[in-house]
C-alpha cells in the first residue's frame, strides 16, 4: 500500500499518506512538530527500512499543509489537535485491524502525543517522544539562556546584541511573540543547540525546498504549509508556554518512552530526566543519544530506528490484543 488521500476527522478533511509493504504489520503513527512543521517527506521517504516491519502514517494537522483547507483558526487548539490524533489513531486500527497502534511524537508531536497517550490510552500500543518538551516556560527560558551564553563565548557581538535586544521569554512567549523566537531559534541552530550536524543561520533554511524535491506534496499541499505554518504556530504556542507535564502529566498507562539528543537545546535535554523519574507506566524508558539534537531519528538515524525495534518487538511479542 503507498496511499496518500484526505479523511474527516474532527468535521475538517485531514490528509494522511500510508506506506506499508505488508498490512498485517504494526502500524506506526508520527506527529509532527512545529506547530505546523509537517514532514511527511522526511518519515516516509528517509526511513523506508521500517517497512520491513511496521507500516508508516505521515499526518498533516489541521491548519498546515494537506490540512489547511477549511479551517477555523479561532477554533485551533492544542485540545483540539489531541482529539484529532486520537479520532485519526481509531481510525487507523480500524483500517488494519489493529486494537492499538505505535505513536512516535517530535517536539511539538511529543505534547499531543504525550496528551494522545495520557488521555487516550486505549488504541495506543507505545508512546515514543524525541525532541520532547516537558515545561513551555522553562524551556524556552534555557533554550534562550543557552544561546545567549554560547553568543558570549564565541564572542558574537552581534548574536549577543540581538539577543539581548529579545530580552528572556516568559512563559513560553517573547515581547514580539514569533518574530522574536525564530531570531533565537536562527542563533541556537547556528551554535549547534538544534543539531550538531547543521549550523545553518535560519532555523528553517532549506525545509521548503527539500518538500519541493521529494515529491511528497501536491501544490496544494505546499500552498497550504505556507499560509498554515505560521498562523499555526501562532494559535497554539499560548498552549505550549502552559504547559508543565511534570505537574500535570507522570502517569500512563501504556510504554512511555523518551528518545532524547544529548546535544538539544531547542527542547532542552536537561529538563528530560527530572520528569523521566516521576513517571509511573507498565514500561518506560529514557534513550539518549550522545551525538543528536532536536530530532535524533535524522541526526542518528541508525541508533534511533534499532532502539525503536529493540522497544517495540518485545511490545508486539507479548501483545494480548492485535498490534
Amino acid at each position: 500500500m503507498d496511499k496518500a488521500t484526505k479523511i474527516k476527522i474532527g468535521g475538517v478533511m485531514q490528509k494522511i499518506h500510508i506506506v506499508s509493504r505488508d498490512e498485517a504489520n504494526p502500524v506506526i503513527l508520527f506527529i509532527h512538530g512545529g506547530p505546523g512543521g509537517v514532514n511527511r517527506h522526511d518519515v516516509l521517504h528517509n526511513h523506508t527500512d521500517l517497512l520491513d516491519r511496521f507500516t508508516l502514517v505521515g499526518w498533516d494537522q489541521r491548519g498546515v499543509g494537506g490540512s489547511y483547507t477549511g479551517v477555523d483558526f479561532e477554533t485551533l487548539t492544542m485540545d483540539r489537535v489531541v482529539e484529532d490524533a486520537a479520532e485519526l489513531t481509531a481510525r487507523l486500527c480500524g483500517m488494519f485491524g489493529k486494537d492499538r497502534i505505535f505513536i512516535l511524537g517530535l517536539s511539538w508531536g511529543s505534547c499531543v502525543g504525550t496528551l494522545l497517550a495520557a488521555r487516550h490510552p486505549e488504541h495506543v500500543a507505545a508512546y515514543v517522544g524525541y525532541g520532547q518538551l516537558v515545561n513551555g516556560h522553562l524551556n524556552e527560558l534555557l533554550s534562550y539562556r543557552w544561546t545567549l551564553e554560547q553568543a558570549e563565548k564565541l564572542g558574537d557581538s552581534e548574536g549577543l546584541a540581538m539577543l539581548k535586544g529579545l530580552g528572556e521569554p516568559f512563559h513560553g512567549r517573547y515581547r514580539n511573540g514569533r518574530k522574536d523566537l525564530l531570531v533565537q531559534r536562527g542563533y541556537l541552530k547556528k551554535y549547534g543547540g538544534f543539531s550538531p550536524n547543521s549550523h545553518a543561520t535560519e532555523y528553517y533554511a532549506g525545509k521548503l525546498e527539500e518538500m519541493k524535491a521529494s515529491g511528497e506534496y501536491t501544490r496544494t499541499d505546499i500552498k497550504g504549509y505556507l499560509a498554515g505554518k505560521d498562523r499555526s504556530a501562532v494559535k497554539l504556542w499560548e498552549d505550549i508556554g502552559e504547559l508543565d507535564f511534570p505537574s500535570t502529566n507522570t502517569k500512563f498507562e501504556v510504554p512511555f518512552f523518551i528518545f532524547h539528543g544529548k546535544q538539544d537545546m531547542n527542547t532542552p535535554w536537561t529538563l528530560i530526566p527530572g520528569w523521566f523519574e516521576k513517571i509511573e507506566a507498565p514500561q518506560k524508558d529514557l534513550v539518549f543519544f550522545e551525538n543528536s539534537g532536536h530530532n535524533p531519528l535524522t541526526d542518528e538515524p541508525g541508533a534511533f530506528k534499532k532502539a525503536l525495534r529493540e522497544h517495540f518487538e518485545p511490545i508486539i511479542a507479548a501483545a494480548k490484543c492485535r498490534i
